[in-house]
């Protein structure tokens, strides 16, 4: 190795890291995460969200409430599971999950943009660092998003707050569409919006990471709710 190759390794991989995170953070990634508003199209059809400052309001409350308090914490216990090779723990995180979602379309969504992540994988082949192997290997049946994410996120070597702050992104980004489709809203105030939580996400994942699998919890009653009527909703855009 040169001086010069030595110089510049770590940064090398540092941006390495960073690129993997964004790439996952992606609205492009196909996994379908575009297709979903988690509650928020069933919220619109309520009256509960119907501007800019009520949408902004709904999905901070999300984040911190519902995001950070399970998947977040989940892909915080799974990236580092992954790494060690703790196919158990993997197994246990999943199961989570599945058991966890309060309703059949919330389940449905995390098994659909994880298998839709095992496929992502599966195409990349040699460029997807093992992914698909490891998913493969561990045998989830089916994979959940969350610890499926947490499987690609630890291929990066990217610290663990680093890949939970672009999984929160890149959820902000996705339900900040919704908002602008669902509501409606124009781009601008998408935009305020997403800058709003931009601003809470790193508290978000803070408290994610700090949580043990006693206080971790999936628990949200009026989000549940609205999620079943959404299952039956006469008119709607989104898949959740």
């Amino acid at each position: 190795m040169t001086t010069a190759d030595a110089g510049h390794s770590v940064p090398e991989r540092s941006a390495a890291s960073l690129l993997q995170i964004l790439w996952l953070a992606s609205p492009a990634l196909p996994v379908g995460g575009f297709s979903y508003s988690e509650g928020l199209e069933a919220a619109v059809d309520a009256g509960l969200v119907h501007d800019e400052a009520s949408a902004a309001a709904w999905l901070t409350d999300q984040l911190h409430l519902g995001l950070a308090r399970s998947d977040l914490a989940v892909a915080a216990q799974a990236i580092p599971a992954w790494r060690h090779h703790d196919l158990p723990r993997v197994r246990e995180l999943n199961h989570w999950v599945l058991q966890t979602r309060e309703t059949l379309e919330f389940r449905l969504q995390t098994e659909q943009m994880g298998r839709s992540l095992l496929e992502w994988a599966r195409q990349l082949g040699e460029l997807g660092a093992g992914v698909f192997e490891q998913l493969q290997a561990a045998d989830l049946n089916p994979p959940t998003y969350p610890v499926a994410c947490a499987c690609a996120a630890a291929s990066a070597q990217a610290s663990v707050r680093d890949s939970l702050v672009g999984y929160a992104f890149g959820w902000a980004e996705n339900l900040v569409q919704a908002a602008i489709k669902s509501v409606p809203l124009g781009q601008s105030s998408g935009q305020r919006m997403l800058a709003r939580l931009a601003q809470q996400i790193p508290d978000a994942v803070d408290h994610a990471m700090a949580l043990s699998d006693d206080a971790r919890q999936a628990f949200s009653p009026m989000l549940a709710i609205l999620s079943a009527r959404h299952e039956t909703q006469y008119s709607r855009l989104f898949r959740s």
